[in-house]
């Protein structure tokens, strides 16, 4: 029988890399066994997609569709910087492509896979289609109680989404999107409730990332059997909540100084926690890293002992699932969303409520992972469970989803 053609609209979508663009590149190859899929991203991604196909002894059922802005467009890009802006006017110029895609090619499904923010755009053509959104998100909030300890720009920023959140109601653009969805994956609670309420009977909770089982390799040999390693990766905005996690860590310091924290990533809160990191005198033992190849990244996750995602809302996640896939006990906050598929066998899960709370029960947890034999337990059932959640299992979940939705 013919596979249902489907057209994905995947703006950051690449193989090798993390995050979003290892996710949406993840998405695309699991959709690509029971769909036909025609996959619109970036002609930047190009190169990287073409050499991963031509390096591979298997076919894939994907036709590529590459558009960047011209020159005079994109001058002003670097980077994440200007990423929104660009996204809206590649989004915009790239409707004709979905138009001119789908009719030629008899294709009815839509489907906006990347950037997964439901605050931004859409295609016009796309969305008047049979329209699938999603994995999306970026309605969840922090509040003042945490924000005030950010620097001003970060404080600013967290008060505009706040702001932009509670005004959701009256946001044209978004309620159009929910009103045209014939399906919305949400990647949180936060993201659910906010689809207004004659719309949620289309929406359901559903993850953006899941396990990858092949990384895992043998446990390395420590160098000091007697030090605990825990480590942190990410973009270090201020929500993520480095900030937290080092107060927490110098406090559980005090009780046992045989610990170590590894901070990966770079980001515009990086002078602010270097800076606190030097005023709880814990330079030491915290060690600011910054960005590494996706190399480096894995061999220095399986080094570790304890793996933490210290975000205060949906992010990260591909680093709490590889902890799954390494069999290493995680520590994060709960996201209402991927925070879903952990629990007190498997991981310690936080929740999110007074801050100083926060940092003690951070601070406490990161004692209690001192222990190798509660660490070991903790880990071998997260990377059973992890068994349930790998990108086979997500691949399938995600056709059963489409086709009830498409087939009524």
């Amino acid at each position: 029988m013919d596979k249902i053609k489907v057209f994905v609209s995947a703006y950051a979508c690449e193989p090798g890399l993390g995050s979003e663009i290892g996710v949406g590149w993840h998405w695309v190859l699991e959709m690509s066994k029971y769909f036909e899929l025609w996959v619109l991203t970036r002609k930047s991604n190009q190169s990287n997609i073409e050499q991963w196909m031509n390096a591979q002894n298997e076919t894939y059922d994907i036709k590529f569709v590459y558009f960047d802005l011209p020159k005079p467009l994109r001058f002003w890009k670097r980077g994440m910087h200007g990423v929104r802006t660009y996204y809206t006017i590649w989004q915009t110029l790239t409707n004709r492509i979905v138009k001119k895609t789908m009719q030629e090619n008899d294709i009815e499904i839509y489907h906006l896979l990347t950037y997964g923010n439901s605050l931004w755009k859409a295609s016009r053509y796309g969305m008047k289609q049979f329209f699938i959104w999603g994995p999306t998100g970026g309605v969840d909030t922090i509040p003042a109680e945490y924000s005030k300890h950010y620097n001003m720009k970060s404080r600013l920023i967290e008060f505009v989404r706040r702001m932009i959140v509670r005004s959701l109601p009256l946001n044209y653009g978004f309620n159009q999107r929910c009103r045209n969805a014939n399906l919305i994956l949400c990647k949180s609670h936060y993201m659910y409730d906010a689809v207004p309420k004659k719309y949620r009977n289309k929406a359901i909770l559903f993850t953006d990332v899941a396990v990858e089982m092949k990384q895992i390799s043998k446990t390395q040999v420590k160098e000091n059997n007697n030090i605990t390693k825990y480590i942190v990766v990410g973009k270090l905005d201020a929500w993520r909540a480095f900030d937290i996690l080092v107060e927490a860590f110098a406090k559980a310091y005090q009780t046992n100084s045989d610990i170590q924290l590894e901070i990966i990533g770079n980001g515009t809160d990086r002078d602010r926690i270097n800076s606190l990191i030097k005023e709880k005198k814990m330079k030491n033992n915290i060690f600011m890293t910054g960005e590494v190849s996706m190399e480096e990244y894995y061999k220095r996750m399986e080094e570790a002992d304890v793996i933490v995602n210290s975000s205060l809302k949906e992010g990260a996640v591909t680093v709490a699932f590889d902890s799954m896939a390494l069999a290493k006990p995680l520590i994060c906050v709960d996201t209402g969303g991927y925070t879903r598929y952990f629990n007190h066998k498997n991981a310690v899960v936080l929740q999110r409520g007074k801050r100083q709370q926060l940092v003690e029960e951070m601070s406490n947890a990161i004692i209690a992972l001192t222990d190798k034999k509660l660490r070991e337990k903790l880990g071998r059932q997260s990377q059973q469970d992890g068994n349930k959640y790998t990108w086979e299992h997500k691949g399938k979940a995600i056709y059963e989803e489409i086709i009830k939705a498409y087939r009524g």
